[in-house]
Protein backbone atom coordinates (compact mmCIF):
# COMPACT_ATOMS: atom_id res chain seq x y z
CA UNK A 1 0.00 0.00 0.00
CA UNK A 2 1.23 3.52 -1.16
CA UNK A 3 1.35 6.57 1.52
CA UNK A 4 -1.49 8.08 -0.42
CA UNK A 5 -4.11 5.08 -0.26
CA UNK A 6 -2.79 4.53 3.30
CA UNK A 7 -3.50 8.45 4.11
CA UNK A 8 -7.34 7.58 2.23
CA UNK A 9 -7.73 5.12 4.61
CA UNK A 10 -6.83 7.07 7.61
CA UNK A 11 -8.97 9.74 6.37
CA UNK A 12 -11.82 7.10 6.67
CA UNK A 13 -11.13 5.72 9.84
CA UNK A 14 -10.92 8.76 12.36
CA UNK A 15 -14.46 9.98 11.01
CA UNK A 16 -15.92 9.25 13.93
CA UNK A 17 -13.35 11.37 15.97
CA UNK A 18 -13.51 15.35 15.04
CA UNK A 19 -10.68 16.01 13.28
CA UNK A 20 -11.19 20.00 14.45
CA UNK A 21 -11.19 18.44 18.64
CA UNK A 22 -7.76 16.69 17.98
CA UNK A 23 -5.98 19.48 15.85
CA UNK A 24 -7.72 22.61 16.84
CA UNK A 25 -9.40 22.04 20.45
CA UNK A 26 -8.55 22.24 23.74
CA UNK A 27 -5.44 20.73 25.78
CA UNK A 28 -7.55 17.74 26.88
CA UNK A 29 -9.16 16.83 23.94
CA UNK A 30 -6.11 17.14 22.19
CA UNK A 31 -3.85 14.63 24.34
CA UNK A 32 -7.24 11.90 24.38
CA UNK A 33 -7.56 11.73 21.17
CA UNK A 34 -3.98 12.04 20.16
CA UNK A 35 -3.43 8.48 21.67
CA UNK A 36 -6.40 7.02 19.79
CA UNK A 37 -4.75 8.12 16.76
CA UNK A 38 -1.77 7.32 17.44
CA UNK A 39 -2.88 4.12 17.72
CA UNK A 40 -4.50 4.02 14.87
CA UNK A 41 -1.46 5.16 13.05
CA UNK A 42 1.10 2.49 14.44
CA UNK A 43 -1.20 -0.34 13.50
CA UNK A 44 -1.68 1.34 9.75
CA UNK A 45 2.28 2.08 8.92
CA UNK A 46 3.30 -0.76 10.96
CA UNK A 47 4.87 -1.37 7.36
CA UNK A 48 6.39 1.57 6.87
CA UNK A 49 9.67 3.09 6.89
CA UNK A 50 10.13 5.60 9.62
CA UNK A 51 10.91 8.60 7.52
CA UNK A 52 7.58 6.99 5.55
CA UNK A 53 5.78 6.93 8.84
CA UNK A 54 6.88 10.60 9.39
CA UNK A 55 5.58 12.02 6.55
CA UNK A 56 2.48 10.52 6.88
CA UNK A 57 1.90 11.75 10.26
CA UNK A 58 3.04 15.40 8.81
CA UNK A 59 0.18 15.53 6.37
CA UNK A 60 -2.18 14.88 9.32
CA UNK A 61 -0.74 16.96 11.78
CA UNK A 62 2.12 19.63 10.66
CA UNK A 63 3.38 20.90 7.27
CA UNK A 64 3.29 17.81 4.77
CA UNK A 65 5.20 18.09 2.43
CA UNK A 66 6.33 21.31 2.99
CA UNK A 67 8.90 20.40 5.80
CA UNK A 68 11.71 20.03 3.82
CA UNK A 69 11.12 22.98 2.28
CA UNK A 70 10.27 25.32 5.47
CA UNK A 71 13.71 24.08 7.01
CA UNK A 72 16.22 25.01 4.47
CA UNK A 73 17.22 28.46 4.71
CA UNK A 74 18.36 28.97 1.55
CA UNK A 75 14.56 28.87 -0.02
CA UNK A 76 13.31 32.83 0.16
CA UNK A 77 9.94 31.85 -1.33
CA UNK A 78 7.43 29.21 -1.08
CA UNK A 79 4.08 28.87 -3.37
CA UNK A 80 1.37 26.68 -2.64
CA UNK A 81 -1.67 27.25 -5.22
CA UNK A 82 -3.18 23.50 -4.80
CA UNK A 83 -2.57 20.36 -2.84
CA UNK A 84 -0.41 19.30 -5.65
CA UNK A 85 0.93 22.71 -7.31
CA UNK A 86 3.85 23.61 -4.87
CA UNK A 87 6.94 25.63 -5.90
CA UNK A 88 9.55 27.27 -4.22
CA UNK A 89 12.55 30.22 -5.05
CA UNK A 90 15.85 29.01 -4.27
CA UNK A 91 18.95 31.63 -5.21
CA UNK A 92 15.82 33.52 -7.52
CA UNK A 93 14.88 30.81 -9.49
CA UNK A 94 11.52 29.32 -9.26
CA UNK A 95 11.20 25.18 -8.80
CA UNK A 96 8.55 23.04 -8.74
CA UNK A 97 8.59 20.73 -5.49
CA UNK A 98 8.67 16.90 -6.20
CA UNK A 99 6.38 16.50 -3.43
CA UNK A 100 2.87 16.96 -2.67
CA UNK A 101 -0.31 17.09 0.02
CA UNK A 102 -1.83 13.39 -0.43
CA UNK A 103 -5.22 14.81 -0.49
CA UNK A 104 -7.95 17.77 -0.14
CA UNK A 105 -9.16 16.91 3.37
CA UNK A 106 -5.43 17.09 4.89
CA UNK A 107 -4.63 19.97 2.59
CA UNK A 108 -7.49 22.06 3.80
CA UNK A 109 -6.77 21.24 7.51
CA UNK A 110 -3.36 22.26 7.24
CA UNK A 111 -4.69 25.55 5.59
CA UNK A 112 -6.81 25.60 9.07
CA UNK A 113 -3.98 24.87 11.20
CA UNK A 114 -1.84 27.74 10.18
CA UNK A 115 -4.97 30.08 10.54
CA UNK A 116 -5.30 28.85 14.46
CA UNK A 117 -1.99 28.80 14.77
CA UNK A 118 -1.67 32.64 13.15
CA UNK A 119 -5.07 33.59 14.99
CA UNK A 120 -6.00 34.64 11.44
CA UNK A 121 -10.09 34.55 10.53
CA UNK A 122 -10.30 32.87 6.53
CA UNK A 123 -13.69 32.82 5.38
CA UNK A 124 -16.12 34.47 2.56
CA UNK A 125 -16.15 37.63 4.82
CA UNK A 126 -12.65 37.89 5.38
CA UNK A 127 -11.07 35.79 2.34
CA UNK A 128 -7.89 37.21 2.70
CA UNK A 129 -5.02 36.34 5.42
CA UNK A 130 -1.29 37.93 6.05
CA UNK A 131 0.21 37.52 9.47
CA UNK A 132 3.71 35.77 10.73
CA UNK A 133 4.39 32.63 10.73
CA UNK A 134 7.64 31.35 12.44
CA UNK A 135 10.35 33.02 10.73
CA UNK A 136 7.96 33.75 7.60
CA UNK A 137 5.70 36.48 6.30
CA UNK A 138 2.91 34.50 4.51
CA UNK A 139 -0.07 34.92 2.81
CA UNK A 140 -3.58 33.33 2.44
CA UNK A 141 -5.65 33.79 0.29
CA UNK A 142 -9.31 31.50 1.04
CA UNK A 143 -10.90 29.45 -1.74
CA UNK A 144 -13.74 32.01 -2.02
CA UNK A 145 -11.42 33.68 -4.49
CA UNK A 146 -9.52 31.03 -5.75
CA UNK A 147 -12.39 29.14 -6.98
CA UNK A 148 -11.18 25.48 -6.10
CA UNK A 149 -8.52 25.62 -3.45
CA UNK A 150 -7.52 27.93 -0.92
CA UNK A 151 -3.40 28.91 -1.47
CA UNK A 152 -1.16 30.41 0.53
CA UNK A 153 2.53 31.85 0.00
CA UNK A 154 5.35 31.87 2.40
CA UNK A 155 8.18 34.56 2.37
CA UNK A 156 11.10 33.83 4.34
CA UNK A 157 12.74 36.87 6.85
CA UNK A 158 16.63 36.56 7.06
CA UNK A 159 18.15 34.93 10.22
CA UNK A 160 20.62 37.91 10.26
CA UNK A 161 19.60 41.36 9.13
CA UNK A 162 21.21 42.53 5.71
CA UNK A 163 24.38 44.60 5.52
CA UNK A 164 25.77 46.59 3.01
CA UNK A 165 29.20 44.22 3.43
CA UNK A 166 27.17 41.54 2.70
CA UNK A 167 25.67 43.17 -0.25
CA UNK A 168 29.28 44.20 -1.08
CA UNK A 169 30.39 40.49 -0.85
CA UNK A 170 27.45 39.48 -3.12
CA UNK A 171 28.19 41.95 -5.79
CA UNK A 172 25.41 43.80 -5.73
CA UNK A 173 27.43 47.13 -6.28
CA UNK A 174 30.53 48.36 -6.84
CA UNK A 175 32.77 50.19 -4.00
CA UNK A 176 32.55 53.26 -5.45
CA UNK A 177 28.62 53.46 -5.20
CA UNK A 178 29.10 52.05 -1.94
CA UNK A 179 30.79 54.93 -0.63
CA UNK A 180 28.10 56.88 -2.02
CA UNK A 181 24.88 55.28 -0.33
CA UNK A 182 26.78 55.84 2.86
CA UNK A 183 26.99 59.81 2.15
CA UNK A 184 22.88 59.36 1.78
CA UNK A 185 22.97 58.06 4.92
CA UNK A 186 25.54 60.61 6.81
CA UNK A 187 23.98 63.72 4.52
CA UNK A 188 20.39 62.54 5.86
CA UNK A 189 18.65 62.90 2.60
CA UNK A 190 15.24 61.57 2.22
CA UNK A 191 14.51 58.85 -0.50
CA UNK A 192 13.10 55.73 -1.67
CA UNK A 193 14.50 52.13 -2.32
CA UNK A 194 12.30 50.89 -5.41
CA UNK A 195 12.35 47.68 -7.18
CA UNK A 196 10.23 44.98 -8.47
CA UNK A 197 9.00 42.40 -6.53
CA UNK A 198 11.70 39.81 -5.13
CA UNK A 199 14.59 42.55 -5.47
CA UNK A 200 15.45 42.82 -2.32
CA UNK A 201 13.93 46.13 -1.05
CA UNK A 202 13.51 45.65 2.45
CA UNK A 203 17.11 43.81 2.34
CA UNK A 204 18.47 47.08 1.18
CA UNK A 205 16.13 49.17 3.84
CA UNK A 206 17.89 46.76 6.48
CA UNK A 207 20.98 47.56 5.33
CA UNK A 208 20.51 51.56 5.08
CA UNK A 209 19.39 51.43 8.95
CA UNK A 210 21.92 49.44 10.09
CA UNK A 211 24.61 52.42 8.66
CA UNK A 212 22.43 55.21 10.80
CA UNK A 213 24.10 56.15 13.98
CA UNK A 214 23.64 54.21 17.40
CA UNK A 215 22.17 57.21 18.96
CA UNK A 216 19.22 57.80 16.51
CA UNK A 217 15.93 56.99 17.01
CA UNK A 218 13.85 55.89 13.78
CA UNK A 219 10.35 55.26 13.98
CA UNK A 220 9.82 52.33 11.70
CA UNK A 221 6.72 51.58 10.16
CA UNK A 222 5.28 48.09 8.83
CA UNK A 223 2.32 46.33 7.81
CA UNK A 224 4.21 43.07 9.24
CA UNK A 225 7.21 43.14 10.76
CA UNK A 226 10.47 42.16 8.71
CA UNK A 227 12.72 45.27 9.06
CA UNK A 228 15.37 44.69 11.78
CA UNK A 229 15.26 47.41 14.32
CA UNK A 230 19.13 48.98 14.51
CA UNK A 231 19.09 49.93 18.32
CA UNK A 232 16.96 50.24 21.62
CA UNK A 233 16.46 53.93 20.61
CA UNK A 234 14.17 53.00 17.82
CA UNK A 235 10.74 52.19 18.08
CA UNK A 236 8.16 49.89 15.44
CA UNK A 237 4.97 50.31 15.08
CA UNK A 238 2.71 47.77 12.67
CA UNK A 239 -0.65 48.31 11.30
CA UNK A 240 -3.55 46.39 12.33
CA UNK A 241 -6.07 45.01 10.88
CA UNK A 242 -9.93 43.88 13.38
CA UNK A 243 -11.37 41.22 11.28
CA UNK A 244 -14.52 41.49 13.85
CA UNK A 245 -15.00 44.63 12.79
CA UNK A 246 -15.32 45.70 16.32
CA UNK A 247 -12.92 48.12 16.20
CA UNK A 248 -10.81 50.77 14.64
CA UNK A 249 -8.33 49.21 11.95
CA UNK A 250 -5.02 51.17 12.49
CA UNK A 251 -3.10 52.09 8.98
CA UNK A 252 -0.26 53.44 7.99
CA UNK A 253 -1.57 56.61 7.79
CA UNK A 254 -2.58 56.25 11.45
CA UNK A 255 0.94 55.61 12.00
CA UNK A 256 2.81 58.08 10.05
CA UNK A 257 0.68 60.92 12.18
CA UNK A 258 1.79 59.35 15.65
CA UNK A 259 4.85 58.88 14.85
CA UNK A 260 5.78 63.14 14.80
CA UNK A 261 4.88 63.08 18.39
CA UNK A 262 7.29 60.00 18.92
CA UNK A 263 10.49 62.54 18.32
CA UNK A 264 11.76 60.71 15.22
CA UNK A 265 14.72 61.33 13.99
CA UNK A 266 14.06 59.33 11.14
CA UNK A 267 10.62 57.76 9.89
CA UNK A 268 11.03 54.71 8.17
CA UNK A 269 8.24 53.29 6.17
CA UNK A 270 8.44 49.55 5.01
CA UNK A 271 6.60 49.80 1.99
CA UNK A 272 4.64 52.85 0.49
CA UNK A 273 1.47 51.15 -1.36
CA UNK A 274 -1.57 53.70 -0.78
CA UNK A 275 -2.57 57.01 0.51
CA UNK A 276 0.15 57.17 3.41
CA UNK A 277 2.44 58.25 0.56
CA UNK A 278 0.88 61.91 1.06
CA UNK A 279 0.99 61.73 5.13
CA UNK A 280 4.55 60.42 4.07
CA UNK A 281 5.81 63.30 2.27
CA UNK A 282 4.16 66.30 4.52
CA UNK A 283 6.34 64.55 7.18
CA UNK A 284 9.21 64.97 5.17
CA UNK A 285 8.34 68.40 4.17
CA UNK A 286 8.26 69.41 7.03
CA UNK A 287 11.74 68.57 8.18
CA UNK A 288 12.50 65.62 9.32
CA UNK A 289 15.50 64.72 7.16
CA UNK A 290 16.73 61.47 6.27
CA UNK A 291 13.72 59.74 6.25
CA UNK A 292 13.35 56.61 3.64
CA UNK A 293 10.91 53.86 2.48
CA UNK A 294 10.10 51.41 -0.31
CA UNK A 295 8.12 51.25 -3.31
CA UNK A 296 7.23 49.04 -6.21
CA UNK A 297 8.36 50.69 -9.64
CA UNK A 298 10.93 49.33 -12.39
CA UNK A 299 12.51 52.32 -12.76
CA UNK A 300 13.15 56.11 -11.58
CA UNK A 301 10.21 57.78 -13.88
CA UNK A 302 7.56 55.03 -12.89
CA UNK A 303 8.32 55.78 -9.31
CA UNK A 304 7.45 59.32 -9.48
CA UNK A 305 4.38 58.82 -11.48
CA UNK A 306 3.21 55.76 -8.99
CA UNK A 307 4.13 58.15 -6.17
CA UNK A 308 1.91 60.84 -7.77
CA UNK A 309 -1.31 58.20 -7.97
CA UNK A 310 -0.84 56.98 -4.78
CA UNK A 311 -0.20 60.50 -3.05
CA UNK A 312 -3.76 61.41 -5.11
CA UNK A 313 -5.43 58.21 -3.25
CA UNK A 314 -4.72 60.61 -0.29
CA UNK A 315 -6.16 63.81 -1.49
CA UNK A 316 -8.25 63.57 -4.25
CA UNK A 317 -8.92 67.42 -4.01
CA UNK A 318 -5.51 68.19 -4.74
CA UNK A 319 -4.25 69.00 -8.34
CA UNK A 320 -1.25 67.22 -10.23
CA UNK A 321 0.57 70.22 -9.50
CA UNK A 322 0.41 70.42 -6.18
CA UNK A 323 1.20 67.02 -5.44
CA UNK A 324 4.52 67.10 -8.27
CA UNK A 325 4.94 70.20 -5.33
CA UNK A 326 5.11 68.11 -2.38
CA UNK A 327 7.41 65.36 -4.59
CA UNK A 328 9.66 67.67 -4.78
CA UNK A 329 9.85 69.38 -1.79
CA UNK A 330 10.14 66.11 0.09
CA UNK A 331 11.97 63.88 -1.75
CA UNK A 332 15.86 64.39 -2.66
CA UNK A 333 16.73 60.54 -3.85
CA UNK A 334 15.81 57.32 -5.43
CA UNK A 335 17.48 54.13 -5.10
CA UNK A 336 16.60 51.62 -8.08
CA UNK A 337 17.40 47.82 -7.45
CA UNK A 338 16.54 44.86 -9.32
CA UNK A 339 18.23 41.92 -10.87
CA UNK A 340 20.52 40.99 -13.82
CA UNK A 341 20.33 38.38 -16.46
CA UNK A 342 21.34 35.50 -13.90
CA UNK A 343 18.44 36.55 -11.61
CA UNK A 344 21.06 37.84 -9.16
CA UNK A 345 20.12 41.00 -7.45
CA UNK A 346 22.17 44.58 -8.16
CA UNK A 347 22.21 48.15 -7.76
CA UNK A 348 20.97 49.95 -10.74
CA UNK A 349 21.69 53.30 -9.87
CA UNK A 350 20.84 56.39 -7.52
CA UNK A 351 19.22 59.00 -9.11
CA UNK A 352 18.35 62.52 -7.65
CA UNK A 353 15.57 64.92 -8.25
CA UNK A 354 17.65 67.89 -9.93
CA UNK A 355 14.09 70.21 -11.42
CA UNK A 356 10.83 70.18 -11.28
CA UNK A 357 9.21 71.60 -14.93
CA UNK A 358 6.10 72.37 -16.01
CA UNK A 359 5.32 68.31 -17.89
CA UNK A 360 7.51 66.84 -14.96
CA UNK A 361 10.53 66.36 -12.97
CA UNK A 362 14.01 66.27 -14.20
CA UNK A 363 16.40 63.48 -12.27
CA UNK A 364 19.97 62.77 -12.96
CA UNK A 365 21.90 59.29 -12.23
CA UNK A 366 24.33 60.08 -9.85
CA UNK A 367 25.72 56.64 -8.95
Amino acid sequence: MDLISVTNDIISKITEITYDEYALGDDVNQEYNKNKINILFEDMTNNFKDSEKKRIFNEFFSNGPLESLLSDSTISEIIVNSPNSIYYEKFGILHQHDDHFFSDFTYEKFIERICDQTNSLLNLDFPFADTAYKNFRISIVDKCITHHYSSINFRRHPLQSWTFEKLLNADWCSESAFQELKKVISEKKNFLVIGSTGAGKTSVLNSFLNLTESNERSIIIEDTSEITVPNRACLKLLTKQDQTESKKDITQTDLVKKSLRLRPDRIVMGEIRGGEAKDFLMALSTGHKGSFATLHASDAHQALIRLEMLIQMGAPSWSLSAIRRLIFLSLEMIIVIGKNDKAERILKGGYQLTALEEHGFLIEKVF
